[in-house]
């Protein structure tokens, strides 16, 4: 027994020994192991970058197999989230009660909402229009290098050879046509004897006058006409038989004389004043008096010896037949109006402020112009007040005005009129009541204020 004893032990530790050795093993390969693994982690940063990317990578696909979070609008104005995002074209606004943004389609278009037909893992493109740098830079590099649109610069240039002539040809036809291009003075030149032909017939001797009248309106054309006697010839044509000859030569005159003292010389010394004066005297038809009012006022305005001769020639007495005349009842308040601008002519030169005081000379001549006592003398004072009952406005205006500048020979007169009284009442109170309507309109100074007030002022001034 104690012999098999002895034998067994030993045998036991033997193999207790080799369970110890192998466990002892196994933890010696478990922590070289993590040592490696440690040492390689630590020893690589580029192959653990690469795996950090792959994890980027397989997110994006993540984010890529899925839709993006886009907002479809329809026609009406809807509210767009935080981080939605908004096909191309499509109309954005911020709400200030709400503080919200709102999306809509654009309005009037056919817009295709077909981004949910898209395929998966496509992203949406919010910058169609965009170049990438490459791009860019091989556009530079053909730019630097003149290729850029080399076939397009050809064509283009065919197409203007094709269209266009060169600019020899268009400088050999200029000079052709130099040729035969008129100054202003050559036409006039050739409308003028067209007029005064023999051969030429009614039509082209008025379609002659029209075309005239258009280039003397030129101060330098009106002056032309003078150098070679168109003037005269003009004149000549108010002693017509033809009615419409007189009255398109006066429309010519008219235009002529305006503001051009040159020509105004000329044509009181031609005999136009007395020929005008005869024409508004004796029996023609509306349309030609007023054309010859017309040339007759352009030819007196700022021409004081024309007033002096006006005067003179018996004028203020032409007129006032012309206004009693029985059916030029409209030309009334042009007469009047003439009147008016040479009163205030002769008033503005006469009583000129200091600094602004015309030649000593002109003065001389408008104090030469005797009209106010002429007007007196003539019952200017009583024709005038007798035209304030007239139904328009601005007729009405025109005659108040021409009112108050002939106060101060007429004041006694206007004093002793019972007629204007009464109607400078009734215009008072009409235009009280039209002043009230445009008051509630909203309107401080308007034009039937003014007139209330001009009617006012003249009242006041009788007392």
């Amino acid at each position: 027994m104690t012999m098999a004893y002895q034998v067994l032990l030993p045998s036991k530790l033997f193999l207790l020994g080799i369970v110890l050795w192998l466990l002892a093993s196994a933890y010696i390969s478990s922590c070289h192991n993590n040592l490696v693994q440690k040492h390689f982690s630590l020893s690589s940063p580029e192959k653990s970058s690469i795996q950090e990317k792959k994890k980027e990578a397989a997110s994006e696909e993540e984010l890529d197999s899925e839709d993006l979070n886009v907002f479809y609008p329809t026609n009406q104005w809807q509210t767009l989230q935080p981080g939605q995002a908004v096909p191309a074209g499509s109309h954005v606004r911020l709400n200030l009660q709400t503080g919200e943004r709102e999306v809509k389609l654009p309005d009037g278009e056919k817009y295709q909402n077909n981004l949910k037909e898209q395929k998966k893992g496509q992203r949406l493109d919010l910058n169609t229009h965009g170049f990438t740098t490459q791009e860019l830079k091989s556009a530079l590099e053909k730019f630097k290098e003149g290729a850029w649109g080399e076939k397009e610069d050809k064509a283009r240039q065919e197409e203007v050879r094709r269209r266009f002539r060169p600019i020899e040809d268009l400088k050999k036809d200029f000079e052709a046509l130099n040729v035969v291009i008129e100054s202003d003075l050559q036409i006039m030149v050739r409308l003028i004897s067209q007029f005064n032909s023999s051969s030429t017939t009614l039509e082209e001797k008025i379609m002659a006058l029209y075309d005239l009248e258009y280039y003397v309106h030129q101060m330098d054309n009106a002056q032309d006409l003078l150098s070679f006697g168109g003037l005269q010839v003009v004149i000549s044509g108010l002693n017509s038989t033809e009615n419409l000859v007189k009255e398109y030569s006066a429309f010519v005159l008219g235009a002529a004389f305006s503001s051009n003292p040159k020509v105004q010389v000329e044509a009181v010394e031609g005999g136009a004043l007395q020929k005008l004066l005869v024409i508004l005297a004796t029996d023609h038809p509306v349309t030609v008096k007023k054309k010859v009012l017309f040339a007759l006022s352009s030819l007196l305005r700022h021409f004081p010896y024309a007033q002096q001769q006006f005067l003179k020639l018996g004028g203020l007495q032409v007129l006032r037949s012309l206004v009693h005349e029985k059916g030029m009842e409209m030309l009334a308040v042009r007469v009047v109006t003439l009147l008016y601008d040479l009163v205030t002519e002769k008033m503005l030169v006469e009583t000129a402020e200091h600094g602004q005081d015309p030649p000593e000379e002109k003065v001389q001549q408008y104090r030469q112009v005797e009209l106010m006592p002429g007007l007196k003398e003539q019952g200017w004072c009583g024709i005038v007040s007798g035209l304030l009952g007239l139904p328009e406005h601005d007729m009405r205006e025109k005659v108040l005005r021409t009112l108050s500048a002939l106060l101060t020979p007429c004041r006694d007169r206007y004093r002793q009129d019972i007629l204007l009284s009464s109607t400078l009442q009734g215009l008072r109170d009409e235009y009280q009541e039209l002043a009230a309507l445009e008051q509630q309109d909203g309107e401080e100074n308007g034009y039937f204020q003014e007139m209330l007030g001009t009617i006012n002022g003249f009242i006041q001034e009788l007392r």
